[in-house]
């Protein structure tokens, strides 16, 4: 081969060479980083649309639910809920034996709904606070045990107060 040829196998070879890295840069490198994105998304869209089906087979079981949570909600009227958890706690002093000896109420909004927080002192012995306890939260009404504080009144723990800070659920539409 001589001089001159190899020159130009050279310069072929060299703009080659940058032909294909530009081509790279320019088209393989962008379609490569498309494909990449596309199948991710089309991933995530799969994924999507299989948690839709497994919701949609769920509807009826979700739907009870949010029925019966939206019907143990407190009434919208923030009096009549407040009366309508005083005479819960009233019945469950009174079921478990325990001594009620205040209920703070205080009223809290948002936008979509309103909260009920209580704040219930009580004592009685250890099994009379837990039966007291357990009336609260097996009842269906809607509310949250935020807080309990509990002492021992006497050096032998047979008396018990109980501090609780409770939180009922007002929706102000019930809408579904």
């Amino acid at each position: 081969m001589n001089f001159k040829n190899r020159q130009q196998l050279l310069a072929l070879v060299a703009i080659g060479a940058v032909a294909y890295f530009a081509a790279d840069k320019l088209l393989f490198s962008p379609l490569w980083r498309s494909w990449n994105d596309r199948k991710a998304q089309i991933a995530e869209l799969r994924k999507k649309i299989n948690q839709g089906g497994l919701l949609l087979q769920r509807e009826q079981g979700i739907r009870r639910r949010w029925d019966e949570m939206n019907k143990n909600t407190l009434p919208n009227d923030v009096s009549v809920a407040e009366q309508r958890l005083l005479q819960a706690f009233d019945y469950w002093a009174r079921e478990s034996r325990v001594s009620v000896t205040s209920i703070t109420p205080q009223k809290r909004e948002a936008d979509d709904y309103t909260s009920l927080e209580c704040r219930v002192d009580a004592f009685g012995s250890l099994a009379t606070v837990t039966r007291f306890l357990y009336n609260i939260e097996k009842d269906p009404m809607g509310l949250k045990l935020e807080s309990v504080e509990m002492n021992a009144r006497d050096n032998e723990g047979q008396q018990i107060s109980l501090g609780l800070q409770i939180s009922g659920l007002i929706l102000n539409s019930r809408a579904q």
